[in-house]
């Protein structure tokens, strides 16, 4: 069965906190199971992307998500912001490092089933295998430069 990306991200309310303004959106998608929604908080000021809230908000449609996001007070909205400000992703090049290591991991995973299932030829995977462990390799030597490091690259 595919699962097709129909995620949204829909405007439910604006936080004043601080004396700052902020605009509140959850962004609702269908993970195979239920609709889930999470929060992002976004200042006019900011030039980069909406700050995330890491909890979820699920419901059985795309509507109940929207309605407990819509349900949710200003003190509740409070404190979500709060979280998600104390949790903000601070080591950017480590957690992309990071990404690019699980996604090798995956590949690698996905070329060893399909050459059992016999999908890929012994000779084309061993290949395909051999290519994606010199790149773990590489990336995971590069760990090294980003740990500790807070933004994007390293000095």
């Amino acid at each position: 069965m595919t699962i097709q990306d129909d995620t949204q991200l829909t405007h439910v309310a604006t936080l004043d906190y601080e004396g700052r303004r902020y605009n509140v959106s959850v962004k609702t998608s269908f993970d195979g199971v239920e609709y889930v929604g999470r929060l992002f908080f976004a200042d006019d000021g900011w030039e980069d992307a909406a700050l995330p809230d890491r909890g979820a908000l699920p419901g059985r449609t795309r509507e109940e998500v929207l309605a407990l996001a819509r349900r949710l007070t200003s003190q509740e909205l409070i404190l979500r912001y709060r979280r998600a400000l104390a949790e903000k992703r601070r080591y950017l090049g480590l957690r992309r490092v990071t990404d690019e290591i699980l996604a090798k991991i995956r590949y690698l995973n996905q070329v060893a089933l399909s050459m059992r299932a016999g999908l890929l030829d012994s000779e084309g995977a061993a290949g395909e295998i051999d290519l994606t462990e010199r790149q773990l390799h590489e990336l995971i030597s590069k760990l090294r430069m980003y740990v500790g490091v807070e933004g994007g690259t390293p000095d």
